[in-house]
């Protein structure tokens, strides 16, 4: 019997993008115990409540390197499933402008570019090894979250006119204000 992911978890604000928690990265996870799979569910709950196809620790201020997903590829195949202390061992391909928003920046979307490929190799909830390949939007939301989880937002890869235009969306919005300098 399966278990929908999330379904015992809790929902948590999520951190807004001027929040230090997002800008700092996030520390490796030595225990796999009951607590990370609480995370974990809390990630996935988090998540769905929010309509989004990832979500970061960090973005629901716990500065742990683990993240959930549940997003298709561009051949609208489904992958579903979370990884514990990723790294992110290739991103290659065509480099792709593709729209891309942010659950810690409400209502901000651009054109971002993403390789089209993305490989990450980490862990599950037991410690155990686990790889996973990415094309398409698919590899877009691994090299997202695991942005966030080393510091990172997308608005740091935008440059010229699109960063121009998300900085002036973002100081319109009624969540905006400016980042804590560390």
């Amino acid at each position: 019997m399966s278990r929908i992911p999330g379904s015992t978890g809790r929902v948590h604000p999520v951190t807004a993008w001027a929040d230090p928690v997002l800008s700092t990265p996030c520390a490796t996870v030595t225990a796999f115990d009951p607590a990370l799979a609480v995370l974990v569910e809390d990630l996935f709950a988090t998540m769905y409540a929010q309509d989004g196809v990832g979500l970061a620790a960090n973005q629901i201020g716990v500065g742990q390197r683990v993240f959930v997903f549940d997003c298709p590829d561009d051949e609208d195949v489904r992958h579903l499933g979370h990884m514990v202390n990723p790294v992110l061992v290739e991103a290659d391909g065509v480099e792709v402008r593709g729209e891309e928003g942010c659950l810690s920046l409400p209502g901000l979307r651009a054109q971002t570019p993403r390789y089209d490929r993305a490989l990450v190799r980490g862990q599950d909830l037991t410690g155990a090894p686990l790889e996973i390949e990415g094309t398409g939007f698919f590899a877009r939301c691994l090299q997202h979250e695991i942005g966030h989880l080393d510091g990172g937002v997308f608005l740091d890869r935008l440059t010229g006119l699109r960063r121009l235009r998300a900085e002036r969306t973002m100081r319109r919005s009624d969540w905006y204000r400016v980042p804590a300098q560390g």
